[in-house]
Order: C-alpha cells, then structure tokens, then sequence
C-alpha cells in the first residue's frame, strides 16, 4: 500500500481540486479536507465551534482565521487523518498558512507538496456558468458539456433545473478576483518553501491526474 501523504490543492473555484483531491484520497487511503464541508457541518451540527462560527455567519462576515483552524485542528485529530491528508482549498490567506503551520509543528507533522492547480479565467468562466442544479434533488449538469435530454428538465427526476447565483458570471469574477488577491502572496510563501507545483488544470481528468502524479513522485516513492 502507497504511504500515506499530507497535500495542499490550491486554486480558483472551478479548477477541478474536489476532483483531484478525491482521485487522490482513494489512492492512498487518506481524508479529505475541505473547510466548506467542516463548517457546515459544525454549524449544522451546532459544536461549540459551529456556535462560534454561526456568529459571525449570521451577521454577514467573514468567519475568522482562528475559528477556521480551530476546525481544521479538530478534524486532523479525526481517525481517518491518521494516515494523511488532502487539504482541498485550504489555506487561503498567509496566516491560515502559518496557522496551519503551527498545527502541524505541534504533531509533529509537515506538508508534503502544495499544488497549485492552474486554470485560465475564461476556461472558468466556461465551467461554472454552464451549470445547472436540480431544484429537487441537486444533481448537477451542464449545458455544454453535459446537456439534458430535455432543456430546463433534470435526468435525474425530473425536477427544474435552475443556475445558483455562485454561478452567475458576474459572481464567478468578484470570485477569482478575490481568490486571484489572496493567493498570489500564499503561492509565493510555499515557493519560498520549496513546497509548490504548478499544475496545468486544463484537459481531461486522467490527463491532469498525470500531472499530479508527476509533481508528487518524489514524494510518492
């Protein structure tokens, strides 16, 4: 069995990271981490954490750094972490990182490689303002490269098929100019580091999984 690894995926919403991070947590036994999932599940659940984190959901605001890694420090502890890791989008801003840093140094523990997977804008654009989700069920399509047999109509059930506001092309640039903000700076940390890989996100997923593949060798072996 390949050891287990600790990875960080960097990169703008639409990059395919959920895809990757799954391809590689099946192969080498190790958990996901996508802090998304983590807080709606601690507010969903209403964990100390998630009560803290609601606060600030509530009103509006950003939930902050020191909430973030206080969830992310609860779900290392978690037995499926035991082996590793694969952080999906997190860290997003320098003190996350150096947050997450300090986590890791208490364990004992270090990043392996971070990987920055690499998408033009207007490819992006493409990807997620094509999407479609099922009013009833959730299923996902996409109007170019996954079209319904019927227009407006889910495969699935049935059910009418709508665009999510996060999928609005006037949302999808505030969103990559925001990531574009926060990441040029996280990138250069992990360069400085001799931790970072760039990865070309474009293509067909078992093209872009070689990539990843090949970034990783070394630690792999």
């Amino acid at each position: 069995m390949a050891r287990g690894i600790r990875v960080i995926l960097l990169g703008p919403p639409g990059a395919g990271k959920g895809t990757q991070a799954k391809l590689l947590q099946d192969e080498f036994g190790v958990c996901q981490i996508s802090t998304g999932d983590i807080l709606r599940k601690a507010v969903s659940e209403q964990t100390p954490l998630g009560k803290r984190a609601s606060e600030f959901i509530t009103r509006g605001a950003l939930v902050p750094d020191a909430v973030i890694l206080d969830l992310v420090a609860e779900r290392l502890k978690e037995e499926d972490c035991a082996q590793g890791f694969i952080l999906d989008g997190f860290p997003r801003t320098i003190p996350q990182a150096e947050g997450l840093e300090g986590i890791l140094k208490a364990k004992d523990l270090v990043v392996d490689r971070v990987l920055s997977v690499r998408v033009p804008h207007k490819v992006i654009v493409e990807r997620l303002a094509g999407r479609r989700t099922c009013k009833s069920c959730a299923a996902l399509c996409h109007v170019v490269f996954d079209p319904p047999k019927k227009p407006g109509i889910c495969d699935r059930c049935g059910g009418e098929l709508y665009q999510r506001e996060d999928d609005r092309e006037e949302t999808i640039a505030a969103r990559l100019q925001v990531y574009d903000t926060q990441t040029a700076p996280l990138e250069n940390y992990y360069r400085e580091r001799g931790l970072l890989s760039e990865i070309d996100g474009v293509g067909k997923v078992d093209e872009i999984r070689s990539r990843v593949s090949r970034a990783l060798g070394d630690v792999t072996r």
